[in-house]
């Protein structure tokens, strides 16, 4: 009997943590916060453990909040959409009341993590959420421009980790934030195009024209080559403390490349395959790169 119940205690405990990993999106979080780690690498002097798992928790807290607050606005329409119906919330699993107490209770965590690394990190943290939450998500049904907007939340975390290590935002952190702001468009509009019939269902308007045509896989091309310059700028002297060897240049060049190939491929195909693709590469493209800059700084 007593292990009747012992297994039904450890069944719920699975279920609560798996719900939570779902609506603090956790695999997109711990994407952020390797992206605001690189960051903090990259501006850090000397290296602080405590810093740099109070910048893992503190981040993941402030995205997991973002997440949280979206699917409470979003609850209705994510019951409409194949890929969110069986969220926590729309499936009945968790109440909106339980989801907005997981969010201020974030919201809070993540803002004292971050002020005790420094106040900028915590304003910078607090904007993205301000961001995410009332006005990109308000905008999904509303214009094709809320990716533009979702954009400057989205390209925080690889400038917040060098803003935690330094108390500073100047050139360095601004290329970081550029870098990751004009990467957001090929890898979103790429998610698009593989979901637009299903954001249709929830009434999103995730693709710059509104179609998978032409016009958008053009549009897809074009911000990825201004990515592209963007993440090697560093290697030409313009970015003060932030510098890319020769090497390193071309490494990241040439992983730009090959995600500018699968953008060309999606606007010769214009097909879902394409488009996975692409929105593949993109994820392995900003990983990687951010490796490249890591590694470089501590070699060169």
């Amino acid at each position: 009997m007593k292990s009747a119940v012992g297994s039904v205690k450890t069944t719920s405990w699975s279920l609560l943590f798996t719900d939570f990993k779902e609506i603090t999106k956790a695999r997109l979080a711990v994407s952020v916060v390797f992206s605001s780690i690189a960051g903090y690498f990259l501006g850090a002097y000397q290296l602080d453990l405590v810093s740099i798992l109070l910048l893992a928790f503190g981040g993941y807290c402030m995205v997991g909040a973002s997440n949280a607050y979206n699917q409470v606005i979003e609850k209705d329409l994510d019951a409409l959409m194949n890929r969110t119906k069986n969220r926590p919330i729309p499936s009945g699993r968790m109440s909106v009341n339980t989801a907005m107490a997981v969010a201020i209770l974030l919201t809070i965590l993540g803002v004292v993590a971050l002020y005790v690394l420094s106040p900028k990190t915590a304003m910078f943290g607090a904007i993205s959420i301000f961001l995410y939450t009332s006005v990109y998500t308000p905008l999904k049904t509303k214009t094709p421009l809320s990716v533009f907007v979702g954009a400057f939340p989205g390209a925080i975390p690889f400038m917040l980790g060098w803003v935690a290590a330094t108390d500073d935002f100047g050139i360095e952190p601004g290329t970081l934030f550029m870098i990751q702001f004009f990467w957001q468009f090929p890898h979103f509009w790429a998610l698009g195009w593989m979901l637009d019939e299903d954001y249709k269902r929830g009434g999103f308007k995730m693709l710059p024209t509104g179609k998978k045509d032409t016009g958008t896989a053009l549009q897809i091309i074009l911000y990825t080559i201004w990515m592209i310059a963007i993440s090697i700028m560093p290697a030409f002297g313009f970015t003060g403390r932030l510098h890319l060897s020769i090497p390193a240049a071309v490494l990241v060049l040439i992983s730009g490349l090959v995600m500018l190939i699968f953008a060309f491929k999606l606007y010769e195909k214009r097909d879902n395959m394409a488009a996975r693709r692409l929105m593949l590469a993109s994820v392995t493209y900003i990983s990687l790169i951010q490796i490249i800059y890591v590694i470089d700084k501590f070699i060169s």
